[in-house]
């Protein structure tokens, strides 16, 4: 897929846009009316987007895991075999595709084999590195691994690499795998499970730059290749092994596993936060201003640079594309809440981080098919998590839940290229962000979905939308979610604050579809369509208001 992004029309253009872009190549005057407008072009879509984009992450860190996903069976909250009910509930509802564990960081210092066996006698450990809490394994790979049977998910299991070896982890493959008659299969029988589980995605390491085991990329390149020979596939499991890529911009990490790695990885991980940074103070959750609410879209956004360079890179080694890119962490990090243990990473979500959470998955889907999959941090409880519990038994959705609620009717649909124009505005850092994103998919029942976020804090805007070759669409269904404040957020008090909504303020005249769409508000549209015949071409496009950016989603065109 090739994709432009133009800024008031400086820089080279495609011819087949030039005509209609020459009127804009100055900036025009601030106008109180904000609009843009986006064309869908359907028969230009060749790529689907993986269900995987819509990943999770759950690592023993805080109450992510005791607490949040499992309270064991004679807890007073109410819980299926364990896991706390409300939880799973909710997390059916999301339809989650794969989930990555046990860490992120406490990956290279789990050893497996301390948590299977009867609950009473496996040993306690001290997860050094979130907060020193002490962990009586009562999660393990049993757990973890009939968790993802109940969710319907695939498993992403994170390998000890750093403080591990290569014959625990060769072991731990075949205890989950194996149905022959081997040792570690033997002793999964004994434990309790007679048939191995399907464990399609293996981590072989995690940040092996820093807490995985601080190792340099030529170094930790060579450590790959041994672990992954030892890795097999047993009985019809086929891993997809994933190497421990970079960190945001560590674009050498890269360059030197494509070069020294190459394809005996089917997957290279990278790590993006939306952080102010790694030392001092990240910010309040909850309580920030607008300049921080914009800064905050920008560092968001400048995802798609970093991908769009490990892409580039990616590329030059593997052409046809047999690596995927997984971005298995991201989201935001901010200060822990006060009054909560130090080292959980607990944080409240507020409707920025439901943005962060809408443009990130826009930026995703136009990568594909170089990025297979991305795990949001973390599911429950942890940075940007999907629902809050306490020990008393109360559960909130998070904005950030309800994103993914939305957003779920694009997993595994066909992505629809279009050309979206309207409004930037420039922001702390020298960085510069349009005032609306956008994705369109066609779902297996020819259903096109069309989910847009409006950035402005402050301004309605009327978007325009056209669907090349299609005839009078018909709005089936419209989502809303905003809310009064950009700080607004759900609390065990108050669980519905930020919540969808119908949305109602859509219509179609003359073949094209009007949305006027509330500041910092995000919709999802559902539409159907007749086909027409047509020959796809741009057209000329009038702009009014300030400053524009011109952003164009486009296919190679087969020869």
């Amino acid at each position: 897929m090739n994709i432009f992004r133009f800024k008031s029309i400086s820089g080279t253009l495609v011819p087949a846009m030039i005509a209609a872009m020459t009127a804009m190549s100055q900036p025009a005057p601030l106008a109180a009316q904000k609009s843009a407008t986006i064309k869908i072009y359907p028969e230009r879509a060749k790529d689907t987007i993986p269900k995987e984009i819509y990943g999770h992450f759950a690592e023993h860190l805080g109450s992510c895991i005791y607490g949040g996903l499992w309270v064991g069976e004679n807890s007073g909250i109410p819980n299926t075999q364990g896991y706390r009910t409300d939880v799973l509930n909710a997390l059916k509802e999301l339809e989650i595709p794969v989930l990555r564990w046990p860490g992120g960081c406490f990956a290279d210092e789990y050893h497996w084999m301390d948590g299977i066996g009867p609950k009473d006698k496996r040993p306690k450990m001290v997860n050094n590195n979130w907060g020193g809490t002490v962990e009586d394994n009562s999660f393990g790979t049993h757990e973890f691994l009939n968790l993802c049977e109940m969710l319907g998910c695939e498993p992403y299991i994170s390998g000890n690499v750093g403080s591990g070896t290569v014959e625990e982890l060769a072991k731990w493959v075949e205890y989950m795998t194996s149905d022959g008659d081997s040792p570690m299969a033997n002793l999964r029988r004994r434990n309790g499970r007679d048939k191995a589980w399907k464990v399609k995605y293996l981590g072989v390491g995690n940040e092996s730059w820093g807490c995985g085991g601080d190792m340099r990329p030529e170094y930790y390149a060579d450590l790959y290749r041994r672990y992954a020979v030892y890795c097999r596939n047993y009985d019809g499991n086929r891993l997809y092994k994933v190497a421990s890529g970079a960190s945001d911009y560590d674009y050498n990490w890269t360059e030197v596993l494509m070069k020294n790695i190459g394809r005996r990885m089917n997957g290279l991980s990278l790590h993006y936060y939306t952080v102010k940074g790694w030392s001092g103070s990240k910010g309040a959750a909850t309580a920030f201003d607008k300049d921080d609410y914009y800064w905050t879209i920008g560092k968001c956004l400048e995802i798609e640079d970093v991908i769009r360079r490990h892409c580039e890179i990616m590329d030059r080694y593997d052409r046809n594309r047999q690596t995927g890119l997984l971005v298995d962490e991201w989201g935001t990090w901010w200060d822990e809440e006060p009054g909560t243990v130090r080292g959980h990473l607990y944080q409240q979500n507020s409707l920025r981080d439901a943005f962060v959470a809408s443009l990130t998955l826009d930026v995703f889907h136009k990568y594909v098919p170089r990025v297979r999959m991305a795990n949001i941090a973390q599911i429950v409880n942890v940075l940007q998590s999907m629902i809050l519990t306490s020990d008393r038994g109360e559960m909130a959705l998070t904005p950030t839940y309800h994103v993914f609620n939305m957003y779920k009717v694009h997993q595994d649909a066909l992505c629809l290229p279009f050309t979206l124009i309207c409004d930037e505005m420039d922001v702390r850092d020298n960085r510069t962000i349009p005032m609306l994103s956008a994705t369109a998919s066609r779902d297996k029942n020819g259903v096109i979905h069309l989910s847009l976020s409006n950035i402005d804090a402050d301004n309605t805007q009327t978007v325009s939308v056209e669907i090349a070759g299609l005839k009078t669409p018909k709005i089936t269904n419209g989502t809303i979610l905003t809310s009064a404040n950009l700080t607004d957020h759900n609390t065990f008090e108050k669980p519905r604050t930020v919540t969808p909504e119908h949305f109602t303020a859509a219509s179609v005249s003359n073949g094209i579809l009007q949305v006027k769409i509330p500041a910092k508000s995000i919709i999802m549209l559902e539409l159907k369509a007749r086909e027409i015949n047509s020959m796809y071409r741009f057209d000329s496009m009038s702009l009014t208001g300030h400053r524009k950016t011109i952003i164009a989603y486009l296919f190679r065109i087969p020869k």
